[in-house]
């Protein structure tokens, strides 16, 4: 691009003005950095013996931040420079940094941290006006820039300017600019310089090849996804839009900006209960992949934002680690727990997996009056006893629980007004019943001293025998509380086990029912034989066992409400599936739980909790023995909860995450695109979205920076064929795309064929490139990626080109190197080009998400896009042959 002599001299201030203040920004935080010129605990001239811990920690977090800015400064000094006016008609020029700034001592740079709202003024067009605290400015010119260290001297590279008369353009090395050839230089110098000026100076926006595998890094968001992630901490909103719009990056962004106490706002501030370092702990964001999990964390560390594997999950792994370590609902090697998790086994229909939310809807509401119906029936059962005593506290607590319907707060706080009362009545109970038991054990040692050793080693080879389906507890309301610390082994552990036997056998004799012979206690009563409590006994001992039983149901009901859902699901399941509702009619262990019921169990227990623990009163003693249940969903909470790909989540996956948020604050933000859902449970509509938070904003972007005008047209089209609609993005204005077609080879049956054709695109996109830039090459299955990857290695091994499997996701290779992956686990990546391999077998494979698949691929394409099939195309996108070349060259 020719300048004028006079755009030229400017350009040339502009960049003069801005390689010198990075240079000076990066000398400075250097300078600091080396100095450590920030006070230390040795600051404080006299302590405090309360405070003064809390003190010293929170300075040091300080000192920890700066540092940590310091670092990011000399690395990045700035990213923005900013020309304004004031209403007053001074101009003032910002340059703002991904950081928090420094103070340059004796300058008047003025630096603005991107998430302060001066930072703001780097997002907006030219004429938009802020209004700041210190008056009203209008942007009057903007330069995007990328500083780097070449040589010991700093350049901005790829530099965006736009302003009132000219651009927006694209220079390509601010220090090109000048370098000057003086008058008195030879012709020919002269013309090497203004060739070299048209080559650095260019019309338009130009986008920087993909050279390597990741999430793009967009330091300054536009005018829209700005206006969203500086929204408050307290707000709970959707960001929809169509691949490459910086999705992902605005929810990234507005987790920096709300991490930093510098920039909360006051209200804000008030909302957060805990201090600093505690609320820089309280987020946590879920993605559906692990590869995606990878690249989001890079992306955090450009933001100086840590992100242990901790903080950002995917759901299946949280999932897991939640019903197995936390609530007890999956099975652990040293015991307890209901279910085992079994990722690919069917247990619910089809329809059921669309149909979440009604699903969920009717197992909550059936055990929440399973339990009402449970803790009526004892009270009732209370009420009903002969012993006036018991009676009188049965008819109190049968007001109490016959008044409540669906909301439990008030009930169980009725409720523990009455436990000491109870508590005491159980105990004088339970000295009786035990001393009763413990008699006969002692009779038993004194016929044979080696009766608990005998016992002992008989419950060993029990244990050694698998169980059935059919071994169910014997006694759903027996020995809950009073097990919870029961010895494991020797003959501790024996006498408990002879007890618990022994009540259970006077329970059901009390019952008049019969003692399952398949389960534990009724194998351990069979080896027992007569060495028990009698006819008459058994009869006396069980009617006082099922008075306790009855009763300990409100010494902790919170617990056995929250932590008996599992056992109610499993209850709720039997009911639906023989009434052929939910679940598939075949036979399964009645201990297999697959992903998506376990999705409705911890849901139910999250809301539960949830709806206790939003009364004040509750909260402040969550310590007291009563309420202590709710502590581990408590400690759960946090003060961010993020979603990233969110429409890959079902609605109760999203609702699980959703409970997490803290409930003053109710921070939640997720992202997706409903064109983009890779599972057949994934949400599907914004009403799903809403059910979870009805107050949800909905934020659309569309402006997508990724793909050239071809692949853009190829996704719309993809769109149109599948159902209609065009939800693509539009490309950004003045921005210079490479034209290049999409290229199809159709009847490639062999792998042979598929690595000729293969190997000739990479080379021809190498040879155009000048580069080996980004490459992902998908496939319709896992099985296909180790494979095809190790062939095609070989084949381009004369050009040195590495290419590497990545299993289940994985993140394997080098930069430079060409990865094969499923496309299942794709979401979110972009690349400088792409090959979609076999989509004829994809189509056939999931013809229900054939369309999202092919969508999701083709999008993960910047410039190049490749296709092949084995046979011919589809014939819902036959209609797209036209759109394809053959090949990028003459091969």
């Amino acid at each position: 691009m020719s300048l004028s002599q006079e755009l030229k001299q400017h350009f040339e201030v502009i960049a003069d003005d801005t390689l010198i203040t990075l240079q000076q920004v990066a000398n400075t935080a250097r300078t600091k950095l080396q100095t450590g010129a920030e006070p230390g605990a040795k600051s404080f001239a006299s302590t405090n013996t309360l405070t003064s811990e809390k003190a010293v920690h929170s300075l040091e977090q300080i000192i920890f931040k700066n540092r940590e800015s310091y670092q990011q400064l000399i690395n990045e000094p700035a990213i923005s420079r900013v020309v304004v006016v004031g209403e007053a008609g001074n101009k003032i020029t910002y340059y703002i940094c991904r950081t928090s700034p420094v103070t340059i001592t004796g300058s008047d740079i003025k630096l603005a941290s991107y998430r302060s709202p001066v930072g703001r003024l780097a997002s907006l067009p030219l004429g938009e006006e802020l209004s700041l605290p210190s008056g009203t400015f209008e942007v009057l010119e903007r330069a995007q820039l990328r500083p780097e260290l070449i040589s010991q001297s700093w350049d901005s590279t790829h530099t965006i300017l736009e302003g009132d008369d000219y651009g927006p353009i694209t220079i390509k090395s601010l220090r090109a600019l000048l370098k000057r050839v003086d008058g008195d230089e030879d012709l020919l110098a002269r013309l090497l310089a203004e060739e070299s000026d048209s080559a650095n100076v260019l019309k338009g926006i130009r986008r920087n090849v993909i050279t390597r595998m990741g999430l793009r890094d967009q330091p300054i968001l536009d005018q829209y996804q700005d206006e969203i992630f500086r929204l408050s901490l307290d707000s709970r909103l959707l960001i929809l839009g169509p691949p490459g719009t910086g999705k992902t990056t605005t929810l990234i962004r507005r987790l920096g900006q709300k991490l930093d106490y510098d920039f909360l706002t006051v209200d804000e501030l008030e909302s957060i209960s805990d201090d600093s370092t505690e609320h820089a702990k309280s987020w946590l964001m879920f993605t559906p992949t692990e590869l995606l999990k990878q690249y989001v964390k890079e992306a955090f560390a450009r933001e100086g934002i840590p992100a242990s594997d901790q903080r950002i999950r995917t759901w299946s792994d949280y999932r897991r680690e939640l019903a197995r370590n936390v609530f007890g609902i999956l099975r652990t090697g040293s015991g307890g727990g209901t279910f085992v998790l079994k990722d690919k086994i069917e247990i619910i229909a089809v329809e059921t997996q669309v149909n979440a939310i009604t699903w969920f809807s009717d197992f909550n509401e059936w055990q929440k009056i399973s339990f009402i119906d449970e803790i009526r029936l004892a009270a009732q059962e209370l009420s009903d006893t002969p012993i006036s005593e018991i009676s009188k506290i049965g008819r109190r607590l049968f007001s109490i629980v016959s008044r409540v319907e669906t909301t439990f707060g008030t009930t169980f706080t009725s409720l523990n007004a009455e436990v000491n009362v109870i508590k005491a009545m159980i105990d004088e109970m339970k000295k009786v019943t035990d001393k009763r038991i413990e008699d006969i054990a002692i009779i038993n040692l004194k016929r044979n001293k080696n009766f608990l050793d005998d016992l002992a080693a008989f419950i060993d080879s029990l244990q050694q025998t698998p169980a059935t389906d059919n071994d169910e507890q014997d006694d759903q309301d027996g020995d809950e509380e009073e097990d919870d610390n029961q010895p494991k082994t020797g003959r501790a552990a024996a006498l408990a086990a002879f007890m618990q036997a022994v009540r259970s056998q006077a329970r059901a004799q009390a019952r008049k029912k019969g003692l399952g012979k398949t389960t534990r206690n009724g194998k351990i009563i069979e080896w027992l034989g007569e060495r028990t409590l009698s006819a008459s006994e058994l009869a006396e001992v069980g009617a006082s066992l099922l008075i306790q039983a009855s009763a300990r149901r409100f010494i902790n009901p919170v617990k056995k409400y929250i932590f008996g859902i599992p056992k109610r699901y499993r209850a709720f399941r039997r009911l639906r599936q023989g009434e052929g509702k939910w679940y598939r009619n075949e036979g399964f262990s009645l201990t297999d739980i697959q992903p998506l019921e376990l999705d409705i169990v911890l849901l139910a227990i999250f809301k539960g909790s949830g709806e206790l623990l939003c009364v004040p009163s509750i909260v402040r003693d969550i310590d007291a023995p009563f309420w202590l249940s709710l502590r581990p969903v408590h400690d759960l909470y946090r003060n961010q909860i993020l979603v990233d790909e969110a429409t890959d989540f079902s609605p109760v996956q999203i609702a699980c995450m959703a409970e997490l948020a803290h409930p003053s604050i109710r921070s939640f933000f997720a992202c997706g695109d409903f064109n983009q859902r890779l599972t057949s449970w994934g949400s599907r509509s914004v009403e799903e979205m809403k059910w979870v938070f009805p107050d949800i904003e909905i934020k659309s972007i569309n402006v997508s920076y990724r793909q050239s005008r071809q692949l853009n047209e190829l996704a719309k089209a993809i769109n149109l064929a599948a159902d209609g609609t065009n939800n693509c993005g539009v490309l950004p204005e003045n921005v210079d795309y490479d034209e290049v077609q999409p290229v199809l080879a159709e009847d490639l049956p062999a792998q042979a064929d598929i690595i000729n054709w293969l190997a000739k695109r990479i080379v021809e996109i190498e040879s155009f490139v000048q580069q080996l830039p980004s490459i992902a090459i998908l496939v319709d299955c896992e099985e296909r990626v180790q494979s095809l990857a190790s062939v095609l290695n070989v084949a381009l091994s004369n050009q040195n080109i590495r290419v590497v499997a990545c299993p289940n996701g994985q993140v394997m290779g080098q930069d430079n190197d060409v990865r094969v992956f499923d496309i299942q686990h794709i979401k979110g990546l972009e690349f400088e080009a792409v090959f979609f391999i076999s989509i004829d077998r994809l189509a056939n494979m999931y013809p229900d998400l054939f369309d999202k698949f092919l969508y999701v691929g083709a999008t993960r394409a910047a410039t190049y896009l490749g296709v092949t099939c084995e046979g011919k195309l589809p014939a819902s996108i036959a209609g797209l042959r036209p759109m394809f070349a053959r090949g990028w060259g003459n091969t």
